[in-house]
C-alpha cells in the first residue's frame, strides 16, 4: 500500500529568533512537503542586490522593515509553501496580520542559550554588532519573546534534535491542526 501523500493547505510562515533554525528547519519542512522554501531576508538581499546588514547601514532599519513587508506580502501570495521570515518581521502589526489572513504562523521557539550558541560567531546579524552581543540578544529576546508568543502555533526548539527531526516535529504539530492534511 502506498504511503499517504501529505498536502499543505494554506502557506506556513515560521517566526522565531534569530538562530532559531527558521531557515534550516524550513528547507526540511519544505522537502518533505514537496513545496516552495521561501525566504523572506534571502528575497529581499536579492531584490536589493546587497546583504542585510547593507540594507541596514545605508537606508536604517525603518526602510529595511518596510520592504520585508512588501516582501512577506509577496512570497504569501504563491501556493502554499513554507516561508522563513526574519527574526523581527513578526514584531511588525502588519506582518502578523498579513500571516494569519494569509497563512499560518509557526513560532520556532529556542531558549536564549541554544540561540546564543547559534549566532555567536556571526558576523551577517546587523543587531549584535555591538559590544556585548550575548547582552543584545538577551535584550531583543526579552523584548520578542512575548511577540512570538502571539503566533499560531508553537514548536519548541530542542538542542538535540537535528534539523530533520525539528522539521518532523513541525510537521506533526502542523498535521495534529490540521494545516497539512494526508490523503
Amino acid at each position: 500500500m502506498p504511503s499517504p501523500t501529505l498536502i499543505l493547505t494554506k502557506p506556513v510562515a515560521l517566526v522565531g529568533m534569530m538562530g532559531a533554525g527558521k531557515s534550516a528547519v524550513g528547507r526540511a519542512l519544505a522537502e518533505r512537503l514537496g513545496v516552495a522554501f521561501l525566504d523572506s531576508d534571502e528575497a529581499l538581499t536579492q531584490a536589493a542586490n546587497m546583504s542585510i546588514a547593507e540594507v541596514f547601514d545605508r537606508d536604517g532599519e525603518a526602510f529595511f522593515r518596510a520592504r520585508e513587508t512588501e516582501v512577506i506580502d509577496r512570497l504569501l501570495m504563491e501556493e502554499p509553501g513554507v516561508l522563513s521570515t526574519g527574526g523581527g518581521a513578526f514584531l511588525a502589526e502588519q506582518n502578523r496580520k498579513l500571516i494569519s489572513s494569509k497563512g499560518v504562523s509557526v513560532w520556532l521557539r529556542a531558549d536564549l542559550e541554544l540561540l546564543w550558541s547559534r549566532v555567536r560567531h556571526k558576523t551577517t546579524r546587523p543587531l549584535l554588532r555591538t559590544d556585548d552581543p550575548r547582552a543584545t540578544l538577551a535584550e531583543i529576546f526579552a523584548i520578542r519573546d512575548p511577540i512570538y508568543a502571539l503566533a499560531d502555533m508553537e514548536v519548541e526548539a530542542n538542542e538535540n534534535y537535528s534539523i530533520a527531526q525539528m522539521a518532523e516535529a513541525v510537521l506533526q504539530a502542523l498535521i495534529r491542526a490540521e494545516i497539512v492534511k494526508e490523503s
